[in-house]
């Protein structure tokens, strides 16, 4: 079993930055690869971003490309997600989600989710 908490979300201005933690525990081997994907009301959920346990291997979706990073800090099972000169079209509330590997955890069926934490970007 693994649990993930989110933290970092908030409320920033247009072209700000925030930085998204995801912290792992329990049995945290049984998901090497870890991501974020968020949903915005009235819009299912996209993906967004993914890691692979080593870091050798990342994916982006096109929205974020040159925006958002992710990274991981296994000696602390945490996972962030840079998110630089942010738009209001970002706003959404952001999930972190735990698999396999990169190629099962982009299509978002993961077995593993955290409870979601709120990004707002304001104009």
């Amino acid at each position: 079993q693994v649990q993930l908490v989110e933290s970092g979300g908030g409320l920033v201005q247009a072209g700000g930055s925030l930085r998204l933690s995801c912290a792992a525990s329990g049995r945290t081997f049984s998901v090497p690869a870890m991501g974020w994907f968020r949903q915005a009301p009235g819009k299912e959920r996209e993906f967004v971003a993914a890691i692979s346990w080593s870091g050798g291997t990342t994916a982006y979706a096109d929205s974020v490309k040159g925006r958002f990073t992710i990274s991981r800090d296994n000696a602390k099972n945490t996972v962030y997600l840079q998110m630089n000169s942010l738009k209001p079209e970002d706003t959404a509330v952001y999930y972190c989600a735990g698999d396999l590997n990169t190629r099962t955890l982009v299509v978002g069926t993961s077995a593993y989710w955290g409870q979601g934490t709120q990004v707002t970007v304001s104009s």
